[in-house]
């Protein structure tokens, strides 16, 4: 069976550059020989995460696609110096792996994708390892912060430079071998 990677994130706006990059990430890991799913924030429409509360159809939608993933992408908009309230409220929501075997993200790989107004969008790619790493999961060592993303992105969610392209299929790409590799070493 191949590798599934799970792309997660996006914005609550209409038109997401931010879900532009996720999807062009998730069509290299596919090229890659990868099954993909795409996790749209605003499509899951998950309420605020409150522990034991019972779970929404997004919620469950979820969990569900997290917990049948072998890695994911995650990709969310800087809002503040971090990542979103809608992309943080989903990752609150892998709470509910907790008694899953394995748990939360256990030995997956991880690739980190924020888009920003300006340039700090390597910010919330810091938070978004934070959250990996305590949720025990891996992060790809390749990450696409996106400078300026409402210009980054045609208006049919195609890279406008070449490179920043390049750089999305790289990191999905990664994933997906990260995946391969640690699969067969854990076989």
């Amino acid at each position: 069976m191949g590798i599934h990677v799970v792309g997660m994130g996006g914005s609550l706006g209409r038109d997401s550059d931010c879900l532009h990059a996720l999807r062009l990430a998730l069509n290299a890991a596919a090229s890659a020989g990868a099954s993909t799913e795409l996790l749209d924030v605003r499509e899951l429409d998950l309420p605020l995460y409150l522990h034991g509360s019972p779970l929404s159809p997004g919620a469950i939608q979820l969990r569900e696609a997290v917990a049948r993933a072998d890695a994911m992408i995650w990709a969310t908009p800087l809002y503040h110096g971090t990542v979103s309230g809608a992309v943080k409220n989903a990752i609150d929501y892998l709470e509910t792996l907790a008694k899953h075997e394995p748990p939360y993200l256990t030995g997956r790989f991880v690739g980190l994708i924020a888009t920003a107004g300006g340039y700090q969008a390597l910010q919330a790619i810091n938070t978004m390892e934070y959250c990996v790493r305590s949720l025990r999961g891996f992060t790809v060592p390749l990450v696409v912060p996106i400078d300026r993303g409402w210009q980054a992105f045609t208006a049919e969610g195609q890279a406008v430079e070449p490179r920043l392209q390049q750089q999305l299929a790289q990191l999905g790409e990664l994933v997906v071998q990260s995946a391969n590799r640690y699969r067969g070493s854990s076989t």
